[in-house]
């Protein structure tokens, strides 16, 4: 016990320097205002985490410092925001999307085939390029052909921004479905579908000339059954476009708004399943040409953004649940506030808005609890913790480290989407939202420790509640010693305080709170 104490010096005493630290910051508040302001801090931390825990568990286990995660928070952003305004456009592309996957998931397939027949190395270095080639022209000529109702970014009367103004006012109106002549939406179900057959075989023989495919036998039976499931689903899905658009609709804003926060994530994680794949896994042993990979792979996915919804700042009204304002509000209780759907409710003597400093907190300690219990209780999670330590060691016992890797490539993915979506009704949607974010959460990562899951929570609470009781004494100002009027931090000071609390740390610990020593 004694030793232990004595190993954690520093960490304990950094701990309690900072705990410290708030108290005091604390006591120059009145009630109201720092328990507003740690609420609020808690609301930036949970989303701060959502970020940086996917990036920890990423380069924790696969030492990949994806610098696209801030990019794929704002894609999960806008995309929750697709599901809860315009269902019908993504109800149009779950068909190609899911034709799309029931092409790649044979990937194994092609692994197992290329693996059992020996090609002349010229051919093997042809293949891959090819296939990538013609899966490119088939989506270039198959999915703009395929009926998906969108808007104009470029018509500010058909512009994403006008659905936010209609729905805040209750006169959203949806238009009418595109049609297609029979002949095309065969010919452009068949082009996605080939397509992505010819990204697996692209996929695979990619695989085959780093000779990552092994000439054992593995059994197909697993991808074939899983692509004919995602066929049947994406023709199903075409069969009942007009019903799903009416239900999603019908749902109300809460209920839609709950699908969004499952469509995100799931999207999230299919794109950076595919990233890890097709992208990631062939640079492994190039650290510096990943960094320059996901670097540009951000600068492409914010342009992609602006191309589809464009510059404007856009607006996602709160759910139902979360906005009602007038007679009745604040709500004086839980139970009141479920029954009224206030935007605010009443503690304390203050307002505390229910989603940015309730539901969003909530959401933040679920994900922490659930993402615990998979790395402490799971057998994927063991995996994940013994790879963080001794990769070597894992692959060594047969373990088959690459299907882990896209696992917590794909979860990192879904999380930082998931954040996006949850924040975009607290703070809006913007096609820079990506970069402050991952700013935050690198801070948060280097504070709590790079590869630490826990550390990750830990850095995210401390650059939360510094930024928010630094915007606090923006407007209360603090009193300090020789100086007639209170001082008062201006905005540039709320990320200079976090920059300059991480460089204290690592001065200290330069593991971080929770890092572990190599």
């Amino acid at each position: 016990m004694i030793t232990a104490l004595k190993r954690r010096r520093t960490q304990l005493i950094t701990l309690a320097a900072l705990i410290v630290f708030f108290l005091i910051a604390m006591r120059g508040m009145e009630t109201q205002d720092w328990m507003i302001t740690v609420l609020r801090g808690l609301a930036v931390a949970a989303v701060t985490f959502l970020v940086a825990s996917g990036f920890s568990l990423i380069f924790g286990l696969m030492d990949v410092l994806n610098l696209a995660h801030g990019t794929l928070f704002m894609i999960g952003a806008y995309i929750g925001w697709t599901m809860y305004l315009r269902p019908d456009t993504v109800v149009d592309l779950a068909t190609p999307a899911a034709l799309l996957a029931a092409g790649l998931v044979l990937a194994p397939v092609f692994q197992t085939v290329l693996g059992r027949v020996n090609l002349a190395r010229p051919i093997l270095r042809v293949l891959p390029w090819a296939a990538v080639f013609f899966s490119v022209l088939l989506l270039f000529f198959s999915l703009p052909r395929f009926p998906i109702t969108a808007w104009d970014a470029q018509a500010y009367e058909q512009s994403p921004v006008i659905f936010g103004v209609q729905l805040e006012q209750g006169t959203l109106t949806l238009p009418e479905p595109v049609q297609a002549d029979a002949t095309w939406l065969v010919a452009s179900a068949a082009g996605l579908w080939l397509a992505g057959l010819l990204l697996a075989l692209a996929l695979a023989a990619f695989a085959r000339r780093r000779r990552a495919a092994r000439a054992k036998a593995q059994s197909p039976r697993r991808p074939v059954i899983l692509a004919i499931i995602l066929t049947i689903a994406a023709l199903g899905v075409f069969a009942a476009n007009g019903f799903l658009t009416q239900l999603f609709l019908d749902m109300g804003t809460t209920a839609r708004f709950l699908v969004a926060m499952l469509v995100a994530p799931l999207a999230g994680a299919g794109l950076g399943a595919l990233i890890e794949m097709s992208l990631i896994r062939p640079l492994y042993a190039r650290p510096i040409y990943q960094l320059m990979l996901t670097l540009g792979l951000g600068v492409v996915g914010r342009e992609v953004v602006i191309a589809i919804w464009g510059r404007t700042q856009l607006t996602m009204p709160k759910p139902a649940l979360f906005n009602a304002i007038g007679k009745g509000c604040p709500a004086a209780d839980i139970g009141n506030w479920l029954a009224t759907g206030c935007s605010t409710i009443s503690f304390m003597g203050s307002r505390i808005r229910t989603y940015n400093e309730m539901f969003v907190i909530l959401v933040g300690v679920v994900v922490l609890i659930a993402v615990s219990l998979l790395l402490k209780r799971s057998r994927v999670g063991m995996v994940i913790r013994a790879g963080v330590q001794d990769r070597e060691m894992v692959e060594a016992l047969g373990t088959n480290v690459r299907r882990v890797f896209t696992f917590v490539f794909a979860l990192g993915v879904g999380l930082a989407a998931l954040g996006g979506v949850l924040a975009a009704p607290a703070f809006g949607l913007s096609d820079n939202m990506g970069e402050s974010l991952l700013l935050s959460a690198l801070i948060a990562l280097a504070i709590g420790g790079l590869t630490s899951f826990p550390g990750a929570a830990a850095g995210s609470l401390l650059v939360g509640l510094l930024q928010q009781f630094i915007v606090q004494y923006g407007q209360i100002g603090i009193a300090l010693p020789f100086l007639a009027q209170p001082f008062k931090p201006t905005p540039p000071l709320v990320p200079a305080s976090t920059l300059l609390l991480m460089i204290i740390i690592l001065l200290a610990m330069p593991q971080g709170l929770f890092g572990r020593k190599d």
